[in-house]
């Protein structure tokens, strides 16, 4: 399991440069990985994990399979998208598919690419996007707020609490914040997540800057992190030509390609494990001659709903699960050196998995 994140931004931001430098890495790394583009404005891209890296180096496996990202190169928007102007219609449709935002603001000046708005100015490029789509939501949750008013007169209960929940998301957007702001009772979660609401997906600003600017960045990305800090959202600094150029290199050409330009990892590297972090998401590998996988769980994920990632049916049939922390099997050389120092454990259905665990599961169906 990968997760799907949208990138968004105003036309001529670098949305674009950020998505094509993605789908440029992604078939550099084809030669050490099975991965292909999806559709033509959809990508997917092998996770970094220097982990895994020593997983391979242990084991020697046949095959190598890494966790997955995907990214959507979102139509692009202008303002009155909400109202299908531009291709808002298209930008609406397919950031509702999207796990998470990846919201790219422009921070470098140059004459030669024109300004949608004639000039650079991120914090307001920000907010016209997030009305935009508070606007497309308010419509939703009015439409919405019409079917279950006529319920909730009728005596129906349930329906009596969806409104009071829809009645106070429409002053929320009323006011042009994103619903994620509004706090709900766990009870009522699945009821708002049911409404695919565009701002209640977790969001991350990405300030591309020219490449003089990096690696600390300018005083126009300096504002997207204090918008993000206000959003409580996280922000990332990258230089979108940069990528495309680290991209085009061969791996080995990479790590000196970033020295010289002050950087221990591209953006692409930091907007994956910023994306990670947003969804609270995790991984686990399972290792052997065969192959060597990582696998994408959740934070908070039991070795059973672990074990289900592989298939359905170790989960149902789950007994329990050999388990051997990374710092342990990196240590002790593999499974058999960590064996044979006790470091193997059985952990059993309430076992909460952890970020880096080899496990082997054991099931009967």
């Amino acid at each position: 399991m990968g997760f799907k994140c949208g990138i968004v931004g105003l036309p001529n931001v670098g949305k674009s440069t950020l998505f094509n430098a993605i789908t440029a890495s992604e078939q550099a790394a084809a030669e050490n990985y099975p991965f292909c583009t999806i559709e033509p404005n959809t990508g997917m891209v092998p996770v970094p994990d220097p982990r895994l890296d020593r997983l391979i180096e242990i084991v020697h496996p046949q095959r190598t399979v890494p966790a997955t990202m995907q990214f959507v190169d979102i139509a692009g928007l202008v303002e009155g998208a909400s109202k299908g102007e531009g291709k808002g219609n298209d930008f609406l449709r397919h950031i509702r598919d999207c796990d998470a935002i990846a919201h790219v603001v422009r921070c470098f000046e140059d004459d030669n690419i024109v300004h949608v708005s004639g000039s650079v100015d991120p914090e307001r490029d920000i907010r016209v996007i997030e009305m935009e789509l508070a606007l497309k939501d308010l419509d939703t949750v009015a439409k919405r707020i019409e079917k279950t008013e006529k319920l909730a007169r009728s005596g129906d209960k349930e329906s009596r609490t969806q409104l009071e929940i829809l009645n106070k998301l429409r002053a929320v957007l009323d006011e042009g914040k994103w619903a994620r702001h509004l706090e709900v009772d766990d009870n009522h979660q699945k009821f708002v997540r049911e409404l695919q609401l565009l701002t209640m997906k977790p969001i991350l600003y990405v300030a591309n800057v020219a490449e003089s600017d990096l690696p600390d960045g300018n005083a126009l990305s300096e504002i997207v992190k204090r918008v993000a800090e206000e959003e409580k959202a996280a922000c990332i600094v990258i230089s979108g030509k940069i990528e495309s150029e680290i991209a085009n290199l061969p791996m080995e050409e990479r790590k000196d390609f970033l020295e010289t330009l002050g950087l221990t990892r591209s953006g692409l590297d930091q907007l994956i494990y910023a994306g990670y972090t947003l969804l609270g998401l995790r991984t686990y590998f399972t290792a052997g001659e065969k192959e060597v996988r990582a696998w994408t769980i959740h934070a908070g994920d039991t070795a059973p709903v672990a074990a289900g990632k592989i298939h359905t049916d170790f989960e149902k049939g789950f007994i329990r699960a050999e388990t051997i922390a990374y710092g342990d099997f990196d240590q002790f050389a593999g499974e058999k050196g960590a064996k044979e120092a006790g470091k193997m454990r059985t952990e059993g259905k309430e076992y909460v998995v952890a970020d880096g665990d080899v496990m082997h599961f054991r099931f009967n169906v």
